[in-house]
């Protein structure tokens, strides 16, 4: 018989904690590396970033990959430079770009969240879930972005989605495509 100990106990728990800590940090810094992977487009440019934001919460969960992205905002906003172009400003939050960069916690999480906590969706192959919960995630992320390019510079929606959708539509299909393949092969080994 097996009896656990209060030190065994507590070691196991900041072992995971740790563990955690890792995962969310590790993908905050992958979101960063991403964004600095630009084509430049006006005036959204097109990174890797929603590529690491959609996987966040597809390997640690709806929890986990909203923690990742939230710290990776943060980090941002203190100055540090992980947004594109290696620019770091709470400006950039509130600035033309800022509604896609706040979008990125609530896309995690809902992609998190689909995959793992709506069973309807587990009951899906593996990739068909991925597929339908990234897309949803990114249109979340298109949704926050056109609302704050209409507020900030166009005042007219037609432009806004012209710039901050149609432009970057092909490119953010193959970032779904390719964060769907690597979520469904991969699983779920981080999310517990």
């Amino acid at each position: 018989m097996h009896t656990v100990t209060l030190d065994s106990a507590i070691s196991l728990s900041n072992s995971k904690t740790l563990s955690n800590a890792l995962w969310i940090g590790g993908f905050s810094l992958l979101t960063a590396v991403g964004a600095q992977i630009v084509i430049p487009t006006v005036p959204v440019p097109f990174t890797l970033q929603t590529l690491f934001v959609l996987l966040s919460g597809a390997m640690l969960g709806a929890r986990k990959g909203a923690a990742a992205q939230i710290a990776y905002l943060m980090l941002g906003a203190s100055g540090l430079p992980v947004f594109a172009g290696f620019s770091g400003s709470v400006l950039r939050l509130v600035g033309p770009t800022g509604g896609y960069l706040l979008a990125f916690p609530i896309a995690a999480f809902l992609t998190g969240y689909l995959i793992h906590d709506v069973r309807i969706m587990q009951a899906l192959p593996r990739f068909a879930t991925a597929l339908i919960a990234m897309t949803a995630a990114m249109a979340v992320i298109f949704a926050l972005g056109i609302a704050q390019l209409n507020v900030t510079i166009f005042h007219n929606l037609g432009a806004s989605v012209a710039a901050g959708f149609t432009q970057l539509q092909a490119w953010d299909a193959v970032k779904i495509l390719a964060a769907a393949g690597i979520a469904s092969e991969t699983g779920r080994r981080f999310t517990r």
